[in-house]
């Protein structure tokens, strides 16, 4: 390995590791308060929503951290990202049902909210510095190392 795929491996690693870490916050903290949300419902209630972004932040920790592919990575991204916009549309807007969706508006700031909105920020900036960010790969799969022992 050249020094440049070195030099990219602690940033991205780090950045797994604060992914994974934000993502499950966001499951543990969602499947703590889904039982408090049972009964807003309609078709479907807000607990069992909460239950499924509980079981999808935690297969996207689990894939940031253990698979490290690019789909693992859009994967964690799109639910840490869903999550917030949700949380953050419900805190502010009053929506209404949606179809088999209960009214969820919640206009108040709690702790297990604010929580919520710091893991799912965390995990949203570390998983775009993950998609944007790959560090050049070294020169040696470019011929400049057979170049040099071209001449020997």
């Amino acid at each position: 390995m050249t020094r440049d795929t070195h030099a990219g491996r602690f940033p991205r690693g780090t950045a797994r590791v604060l992914a994974a870490a934000g993502l499950a916050v966001d499951a543990y903290m969602h499947a703590h308060l889904a039982g408090r949300y049972d009964a807003v419902t309609e078709s479907i209630s807000q607990g069992t929503l909460f239950r499924i972004e509980a079981a999808l932040a935690g297969v996207a920790a689990l894939l940031v951290l253990v698979w490290r592919r690019i789909p693992g990575d859009v994967f964690a991204w799109a639910t840490a990202a869903g999550g917030l916009a949700l949380l953050l549309i419900y805190r502010y807007v009053d929506v209404g049902t949606l179809g088999p969706f209960p009214d969820m508006y919640e206009p108040l700031w709690f702790r297990d909210k604010t929580i919520t909105v710091v893991a799912e920020a965390v995990a949203v900036l570390a998983t775009v510095f993950l998609l944007l960010y790959h560090p050049r790969r070294g020169r040696a799969h470019g011929g400049g190392a057979h170049r040099r022992h071209a001449g020997s």
